[in-house]
């Protein structure tokens, strides 16, 4: 019995936790899936009294948020893809090359990651203007993979160290240089790592509004983020129509964490520790 009632204070805080949580996404669901009219209601409802997908049909035949879905993939997985790339050539070079000054740079790196993005906002645009890249989603890209790769090399810093350097030199002795140790060897083991980063990445590339709002200009090249305040209007909010959006937007960011999630909080474990 004693052993119940100090375990009541930790499933307490887990259930309000859960419901801070959970309370918006399930608000946003059951919102999706009302009518109009008991969207609009004084009283609201916990469930809604007749499901309808018409929100749905009209998010995707009056409006644009098939583009802004498209757009928000190819951004969302090109950054992923060279974020990785970037971070393990980089983490490598780090923390298993051991170069000389490796850990002053590796801090840098990381320091580069703590300043605000809006403080870039006006040299990096100038400097895409002059590139003549502003308005396409190569801009945003280089944005996304520019703030993303310093936290993601120190992410695979653990994940490095996790690898047995031992397997470096039996490499070594079986006539692998060094790029084939590094790609044919060490690269595989590092998969979770590497799964971790690019998670991380889609999902800040997925989410990213600022800079977004900045660099796009043409309404054909916007992504989802900037598409949603689009789809709100400008004098009346259709709320059946932004919730269908808002979940149709979560879902790409949720489902990937289904699957490497564990990895992702392993990875944030083992940068911070080791």
């Amino acid at each position: 019995m004693s052993a119940i009632l100090t375990r009541i204070p930790r499933w307490g805080a887990m259930a309000i936790l859960m419901v801070v949580v959970l309370g918006p996404l399930y608000w946003v669901t059951v919102s999706s899936l009302k009518s109009r009219e008991e969207i609009l209601r004084t009283t609201p409802t916990l469930f809604p009294e007749s499901v309808t997908f018409d929100s749905f049909r009209q998010l995707f035949t009056a409006t644009d948020y098939g583009t802004y879905l498209t757009n928000s993939f190819i951004v969302a997985l090109l950054t992923a893809v060279f974020t990785v790339l970037v971070a393990f050539l980089g983490a490598y070079g780090l923390y298993r090359l051991r170069v000389p000054g490796g850990e002053k740079i590796a801090g840098l790196v990381l320091l580069s990651y703590m300043i605000p993005g809006t403080l870039l906002l006006v040299p990096l645009y100038q400097v895409f203007a002059q590139l003549r890249v502003v308005n396409t989603h190569m801009a945003l890209i280089l944005v996304n993979v520019a703030f993303t790769a310093p936290f993601c090399t120190w992410l695979l810093r653990g994940f490095l160290q996790a690898v047995p350097k031992e397997i470096d030199e039996a490499a070594a002795v079986d006539g692998a240089g060094p790029l084939r140790t590094m790609f044919s060897v060490v690269l595989p083991l590092m998969a979770p790592g590497l799964a971790t980063v690019a998670v991380y990445a889609f999902v800040y590339s997925w989410t990213e509004f600022v800079f977004a709002s900045q660099l796009l200009i043409d309404d054909a090249l916007k992504t989802l983020p900037i598409g949603l305040s689009a789809i709100m209007g400008q004098y009346t909010v259709n709320w059946g129509l932004l919730m269908a959006g808002t979940v149709c937007t979560m879902i790409p960011a949720i489902v990937p964490f289904l699957f490497v999630g564990k990895y992702f909080v392993g990875g944030l474990t083992a940068g911070a520790v080791k």
